[in-house]
């Protein structure tokens, strides 16, 4: 962030970007309808263009005559991975990782992401057709951050040295410091 762009106690907080959106969630202007069916349409495509790909690989595996055991092992670990990584992108909509995880844990989970990166591409075109993704989550931070906001500018109103000059004429004058 810039000098220009970090936000003056007066502002108040600013709302989080989110991809393909920038800060257009938070008043939905800015075509966000658009951008949404945008998303959506996007993520759908690649998930199609994914399994596509998908389909060529398995085809290639019954070129190649592979036995019936490795054919279903193949199928079994996309879908697991994929319903893993759909859950995984799902919750990462909704609440922030716990920071208190084991960081080999979730190095493991990317290559599970990885895997099933239909999963994570399906929960992103589900998510589009509710919301930005990401939205609901960031919208509870900011209406948090803006409500501690509000309230901490309603009780510092006013001038606090022409407070504190007020308190001491009221007892009978300035007082002397020594």
């Amino acid at each position: 962030m810039s000098e220009s762009e970090t936000p003056s106690p007066a502002q108040g907080p600013r709302p989080e970007p989110i991809r393909f959106f920038g800060t257009t969630w938070v008043d939905h202007d800015g075509h966000y309808g658009l951008r949404r069916a945008g998303v959506a349409v996007g993520a759908l495509a690649a998930a199609a263009a994914g399994a596509a790909v998908l389909r060529l690989g398995y085809q290639g595996l019954s070129i190649a005559q592979v036995s019936p055991l490795v054919s279903t092992l193949v199928v079994v670990v996309f879908a697991t991975c994929s319903a893993l990584a759909f859950r995984r992108t799902w919750e990462g909509f909704v609440r922030r990782p716990d920071p208190s995880r084991d960081a080999s844990a979730e190095r493991s989970m990317h290559s599970i992401r990885m895997i099933g990166f239909l999963g994570s591409l399906l929960a992103y075109f589900c998510r589009a057709l509710i919301e930005a993704p990401g939205e609901k989550l960031l919208r509870a931070e900011y209406e948090r951050e803006r409500e501690i906001f509000e309230r901490r500018r309603a009780t510092r109103t006013g001038n606090p040295s022409a407070r504190k000059a007020k308190g001491a004429r009221g007892k009978g004058g300035p007082t002397k410091r020594r």
